[in-house]
């Protein structure tokens, strides 16, 4: 989650340098060509059913391609604020779904973690932030904004989906496999428009440094994250597993004071703290009676 909040903050850039549809393409192309063996099945592993298909599909449709272009395009069309007091939504909108879905109990330290992860980046919204680095988006000029809150509230939606169904992913497929079929069905999703921007783009105009984030953009969203998030999902509950999703916007917070040069002010500072204790208390060990 911190390496996803890493590159979202990260593709403020790329949006500007790249159309979304284009984006999204060629990083699910550049992610599946670090990763084409992984495809093939294992010798323990059995062979997938018309639901785990399904599932499969849906992981990638709502946590791939629906989630990328709703973040991509409601950042461009928002500001950073209003989108991390909305992505602080996504541990208890896991935990929601999990409850519904997967019928797991949130214990109330579950609770008390999800409540510490909203309030505190919620605490953002009444943070000042100056950028001494200005990096070009349409947020600043955009028409819309609050079509920008509904793209983000949707790609809030998706991320917890993602989770969720990822747990049952987990009990059937191997993280290595999940992560290749998914990119798989991502890179299908995004060809056709990502097709047609390509051809009316001009790929000479982008410097090396903008392809040398792309290719780093698509290996953390594409591969490492969800290598990562699948491997931890085997023993971790998906309600608890979704309050590390508050690392997210933290972690995008961070980057943008060290990487695109945004000042950190003490509102912001305790806001951090608060949503990492909320995660210290969902993963802090209980005894067994």
């Amino acid at each position: 989650m911190a390496l996803v909040g890493s590159y979202v903050a990260l593709s403020k850039p790329l949006v500007a340098a790249f159309p979304v549809f284009l984006l999204a393409w060629m990083r699910f192309g550049i992610a599946g060509l670090a990763m084409p063996h992984w495809l093939r099945r294992p010798a323990d592993e059995p062979a997938m059913t018309p639901r785990t298909r399904g599932l499969v599909f849906l992981e990638s449709f709502l946590g791939n391609f629906l989630f990328s272009i709703c973040m991509l395009f409601g950042v461009s069309l928002t500001s950073a604020v209003s989108a991390g007091v909305i992505m602080a939504s996504i541990p208890a909108v896991v935990a929601l779904e999990s409850w519904i879905f997967l019928r797991e109990r949130i214990t109330l330290r579950v609770g008390l973690a999800i409540a510490c992860a909203a309030i505190g980046i919620g605490l953002l919204a009444f943070a000042p932030t100056h950028s001494e680095a200005a990096v070009p988006t349409r947020a600043a000029h955009a028409p819309s904004p609050w079509l920008g809150n509904l793209l983000v509230l949707g790609a809030v939606i998706c991320e917890a989906s993602y989770a969720v169904i990822g747990k049952s992913l987990t009990g059937r497929l191997g993280a290595k496999r999940i992560s290749s079929l998914i990119n798989l069905w991502g890179f299908a999703l995004s060809t056709p428009l990502g097709v047609w921007f390509a051809l009316r783009f001009d790929f000479a105009a982008v410097s090396m440094g903008m392809w040398s984030l792309l290719v780093v953009y698509a290996l953390a969203a594409s591969v490492w994250t969800v290598w990562l998030w699948m491997t931890g999902l085997k023993t971790v509950p998906a309600s608890q597993a979704g309050v590390f999703t508050v690392l997210l916007p933290v972690s995008a917070a961070v980057v943008g004071v060290v990487v695109l040069g945004e000042r950190l002010h003490a509102a912001q500072a305790f806001a951090f703290a608060l949503a990492l204790t909320g995660v210290v208390l969902a993963t802090w060990p209980q005894r067994q009676r």
